[in-house]
């Protein structure tokens, strides 16, 4: 993510950061939930499967963090993500995606 960023790949930065953050929130669903990992990428609904206590404020990062996935991968979305992922916006997300990644760790070791 920190790569491209660097790189101004600021769509394929966000999309890695959306990976990044899935990949946290299906370890801790697989830690306290029995069974599988749900096979979707709406980081809110496994978050919420998994019982994890989220503030207003997480819900809506996570919500908008999922669109990321679908807008990076299909041209038309991805062209309209080109023209609002400016260095701005994106290092905004960027740092929500480092906060919300601290956040969660310590309660993976927990």
């Amino acid at each position: 993510m920190e790569s491209l960023f660097a790189g101004g790949h600021h769509v394929w930065a966000l999309f890695v950061g959306h990976l990044l953050i899935e990949k946290l929130l299906k370890a801790y669903h697989a830690k306290h939930i029995e069974g599988s990992c749900p096979r979707i990428h709406n980081l809110l609904k496994i978050a919420q499967d998994a019982g994890l206590a989220l503030t207003v404020e997480q819900r809506a990062f996570l919500d908008e963090m999922t669109t990321f996935n679908i807008r990076a991968r299909y041209p038309d979305y991805k062209n309209r993500l080109y023209k609002t992922a400016t260095q701005q916006f994106t290092r905004r997300y960027m740092e929500q995606i480092r906060e919300f990644r601290e956040w969660l760790l310590p309660k993976l070791t927990a």
